[in-house]
């Protein structure tokens, strides 16, 4: 059952791929001789220096914030908790938008910086790779933070205890136990990283940084060259498939049950010094990757308050991305359950690609999503055009990849016996997923709603494209706004997208709350 399930999910994911696949087949090979030859080999360079630098700047900002919030107690540790997840409310092109703003030499960081260097030192260029990797950074270290800091709090310390036992200091056991017991949250943290870079747009466009997806965007709305944009996409697939299965290979055969009794523990308090170098960290994090872009959308908010620029039209945008966020978040997580269930019971190799095949929605870009989930609808079911279904339909297979790697992740961690024990005791395999798995894996499922959540109401692409006539969105208002340089109109926008999301994240964090806060 689960592995029809599992096809149906796939073969909806992979509409985009086919049109994309078929698209590439009209090139002839003298183009692509030509892509070979000319841009391709920048393309490739440019996007996977990007991700790596990310996903290094990712791993250690999330992997040590989490660390100390789930296993040293001090002042403020659960206002440092909600401010390591801020920043996924925040869109990469709101944060590159900011940034530039900020560093100019009349904006907040740029004065600050003239103040204190003077002209010895120019200002940062953030027109480059390390300025990329550093926006998207910011913006994606949230991913490994909330899936680490999930796996440590509800991890079994029974190795831990152990290891001290046997003489081993605290750097020892991190490395040596703790370290390996995280390898699957933190591959699946990464993971998403890695993927939210090859396939972001807002960012690199921005920062006129030439990755896939930019380069993708222009052949389409500049050149009006959708078959070069097709095997421009196919190539980027074709990547993020290798990084996909490079990923499971690494962490292939090995697996991390962190047992059916889980004792609560006291966390280790931190001395006054100790507390001092925790938050000088956790402040620089926060300072540069939530508390600046807040203040600079207030005060330009404050000032479209002044200007009386608020009206019923921006409260119409925040309905509608509520609505669609909802619903693409619930669909996702219904959806993506039958994959994850199918990979983590069945371990072959069909199920590992109905994972991978799951993905590739989500290393499409938006705007090729759109145009493969538009010429389905046209030749499959025309009365679906421009209506909101079609919107919804691009936005599940965007996002699924989401919901498939958190509920996976929480999925390694269920030891088999807990189930087997179901079934000794009578229970069918629908009442042993009801009683006894989705209650193990709900913190998983919470995780991957609010992710799917948070990242459906910052899509840009694929809503302009195919969003009903007159339904705009916040994304859409704040891409417009932000591109007249109307600055009054988009922080209101950004805000409200930050404003948004806080109702669900105190959601997920209370359902995750450790018992010793």
């Amino acid at each position: 059952m689960s592995s029809s399930m599992a096809t149906l999910v796939v073969l909806i994911a992979a509409i985009p791929l086919l049109s994309v696949f078929y698209d590439s087949l009209k090139i002839g090979a003298d183009r692509w001789q030509g892509l070979w030859s000319t841009r391709l080999p920048e393309l490739m360079f440019n996007t996977l220096s990007l991700a790596v630098l990310v996903a290094i700047g990712c791993f250690i900002m999330g992997v040590s914030a989490a660390w100390l919030v789930a296993r040293r107690s001090f002042k403020g540790r659960k206002l440092a908790t909600w401010l390591m997840v801020l920043p996924l409310t925040i869109p990469t092109y709101v944060f590159a938008h900011i940034y530039t703003t900020l560093l100019e030499s009349d904006g907040w960081l740029g004065r600050a910086w003239l103040f204190i260097f003077a002209d010895s030192v120019p200002l940062p260029d953030l027109y480059n790779v390390f300025g990329v990797a550093l926006v998207l950074s910011l913006a994606g270290f949230s991913y490994v933070f909330l899936l680490v800091r999930t796996a440590l709090m509800f991890s079994s310390r029974s190795l831990e205890e152990a290891a001290r036992m046997q003489g081993a200091t605290p750097t020892q056991v991190f490395w040596r136990v703790n370290l390996p017991m995280l390898r699957p949250a933190i591959a699946a943290g990464l993971a998403l990283v890695v993927l939210h870079v090859l396939s972001d747009f807002g960012a690199v466009s921005m920062l006129n940084f030439q990755t896939f997806t930019l380069s993708i965007y222009l052949q389409m709305s500049g050149r009006f060259d959708y078959q070069t944009a097709a095997g421009l996409s196919l190539i980027l697939v074709l990547l993020s498939l290798t990084f996909l299965l490079i990923e499971r290979i690494f962490r292939s055969r090995q697996r991390y049950y962190s047992g059916a009794q889980q004792r609560s523990q006291d966390l280790k308090p931190a001395s006054a010094g100790q507390q001092f170098l925790i938050w000088l960290w956790l402040g620089l994090i926060v300072l540069f990757s939530f508390a600046l872009p807040l203040l600079w959308m207030l005060a330009w908010t404050w000032k479209a308050i002044q200007a009386d620029l608020i009206d019923a039209r921006f409260w119409n945008y925040v309905g509608n991305s509520m609505t669609v966020s909802a619903i693409v978040a619930t669909l996702a997580l219904l959806m993506a359950l039958p994959v994850a269930l199918f990979h983590a019971r069945k371990h072959s190799r069909y199920s590992m690609a109905c994972v991978h095949l799951s993905s590739v929605g989500f290393v499409l870009p938006g705007p090729v999503i759109a145009l493969g989930i538009l010429s389905f609808v046209l030749a499959w079911v025309a009365p679906l055009y421009g209506t909101l279904a079609a919107l919804v339909l691009a936005l599940i297979i965007r996002f699924l990849p989401l919901a498939v790697q958190s509920q996976e992740a929480s999925l390694q961690q269920l030891t088999p016996s807990i189930e087997q024990a179901g079934r000794v005791l009578g229970a069918s395999p629908l009442e042993n997923l009801f009683r006894v798995v989705l209650p193990v894996i709900r913190r998983g499922m919470m995780s991957a709603w609010v992710l799917v959540f948070i990242d459906t109401l910052k899509e840009l692409p694929a809503t302009l494209l195919l969003r009903p006539i007159g339904f705009d969105t916040l994304p859409v208002r704040i891409w417009i706004e932000a591109s007249e340089e109307m600055l009054e109109l988009a922080a209101p926008a950004a805000l409200m997208i930050v404003v948004g999301t806080l109702p669900v994240l105190w959601f997920m964090m209370k359902a995750t709350a450790d018992r010793k806060n």
